[in-house]
């Protein structure tokens, strides 16, 4: 099999979109001179634009209306791609690769969806968990490629451009200044978000964790998040009332953000995108998880060094979950993660 161009579609979000790029980079090894072609959303278009494995991207908006969407389906019919990979599985994903013309297509094997792919893949392992980088992978080696678990490369994303290099120099020159974009330990990135109330740590947890991160000496506490993130950080900056807590929620995209926390000493925060834009630095981790298994969602080869990863959950009989209703009603697989547990773990990776 000789290929010589691929579509890859995944929509939505940015951590599912981070845990493709394994496969990407070994569907580029795989096939060098093949040209591969990524659809993706427009907010998360910056995760693959720029990409050394990915040749064009296709940004289209969150929504789109019929006659768009139309326009872009005769747009993929017209290049008559010779292999499509369905990395999401969702509705427009299933219209797309329904109508591609594609030569061969190749998905996941979701009840009600087997039909539209001529190939199709397990999403889950027979006895042992699959972690989700694995089951992208596995699209890839359905193609005849050959690999182990331990081929799979680390996550990737684009390098910065320069305009976003001069943004997190401005604000590494906030954080410390006088130190030419060099960031002195100790920084933590925190995040204080979560895509869903089920991953939400809470708006206490978050300030009680950066008021320990700022006992230390010298140290200071980088906030991210998006924008609906802003009204809790300016709580907690009000609460906190410290000139070492850097409110950044919403000021940088996602290539900036794994640009701060390559430089920064440690990222803490929940089960979510952030946590796999840390897992794709050589900066340490500390995650705290939820409803979702690390084995299945947890950071993925971080750094390459797995001893500077500290994955934090509970084991309630309810976990894991659908994230669709809560049967306890207090979120407790993750709430019952105190701060101090928290920073105990951060504290062996934080100067004494």
């Amino acid at each position: 099999m000789n290929p010589r161009s691929f579509l890859l579609l995944r929509f939505r979000r940015l951590g599912d979109i981070v845990l493709t790029t394994p496969a990407v980079a070994l569907l580029k090894r795989g096939f060098p001179d093949a040209s591969v072609t990524y659809v993706v959303e427009e907010p998360y278009r910056r995760l693959v634009e720029g990409h050394p494995a990915i040749d064009k991207v296709i940004v289209v908006p969150a929504k789109q209306n019929r006659s768009d969407f139309i326009r872009l389906i005769k747009a993929v019919r017209k290049e008559r791609y010779d292999v499509l990979l369905d990395f999401h599985g969702g509705p427009r994903a299933s219209w797309i690769t329904l109508f591609s013309g594609a030569g061969l297509k190749i998905g996941h094997a979701i009840k009600s969806k087997s039909f539209l792919y001529d190939k199709t893949v397990p999403r889950r392992g027979t006895g042992a968990l699959l972690h989700s980088v694995e089951t992208h992978a596995g699209l890839v080696r359905a193609l005849g490629l050959d690999f182990s678990k331990e081929d799979i490369p680390a996550l990737s994303l684009p390098p910065a451009r320069p305009e976003e290099v001069v943004r997190v120099d401005a604000l590494a020159a906030e954080i410390a200044p006088g130190r030419d974009g060099r960031i002195p330990l100790p920084l933590i990135v925190l995040h204080i978000g979560a895509g869903n109330a089920f991953r939400d740590w809470g708006e206490e947890n978050a300030a009680a964790l950066a008021a320990r991160f700022l006992e230390i000496p010298g140290t200071a506490v980088a906030a991210i998040g998006g924008e609906g993130d802003r009204p809790r950080e300016t709580r907690i900056a009000e609460r906190l009332a410290s000139r070492r807590f850097f409110p950044l929620c919403g000021r940088l995209n996602f290539v900036e953000i794994r640009e701060l926390i390559g430089r920064a000493s440690l990222f803490a925060g929940p089960d979510s995108g952030p946590m796999h834009l840390a897992a794709s630095t050589g900066t340490p981790i500390v995650v705290y998880f939820g409803p979702t298994l690390p084995a299945v969602f947890g950071p993925w080869r971080p750094g390459l060094n797995p001893a500077n990863t500290v994955i934090l959950e509970t084991h309630p009989d309810c976990r894991p979950c659908r994230q669709h209703e809560c049967v306890t009603d207090d979120f407790r697989c993750l709430t019952a993660i105190t701060p101090e547990q928290v920073f105990s773990a951060a504290r062996p990776f934080l100067p004494r």
